[in-house]
């Protein structure tokens, strides 16, 4: 089942040369483990999705320029922003894709 991302996500773009960790700027009360969760509105490049180091098409430092995101949440929103999830997904308009590698917590489980 797809989980919800937070602020501390690391994303993947397939072109890209390193990971990227996800910043929140949709909302600011919503939260997983004290970690803000993440909506389809935070997708403004450098702001929300910092570069991937070198861009394998462009041959350049990486200017992301995230398109929209796909596959979050049908029910659950957050100021009328449907959620990301671990299974959303971003087309970078330079041709890359960016995934998320990890969702940027660690659920706490009890120990009986």
């Amino acid at each position: 089942m797809p989980e919800k991302l937070t602020e501390k996500a690391v994303l993947l773009c397939d072109k890209g040369a390193k990971t990227s960790q996800l910043k929140v700027t949709s909302q600011d009360f919503c939260k997983a483990e004290d970690k803000l969760i993440a909506t389809e509105n935070d997708k403004q490049p450098e702001t929300n999705i910092p570069n991937f180091g070198s861009c394998s098409i462009t041959r350049y430092s990486c200017a992301p320029s995230p398109v929209r995101w796909q596959k979050t949440t049908e029910k659950d929103r957050i100021n009328d922003y449907k959620i990301l999830t671990t299974e959303s997904v971003c087309q970078c308009a330079t041709g890359g894709k960016i995934t998320v590698k990890h969702k940027g917590y660690q659920e706490k489980h009890e120990v009986f």
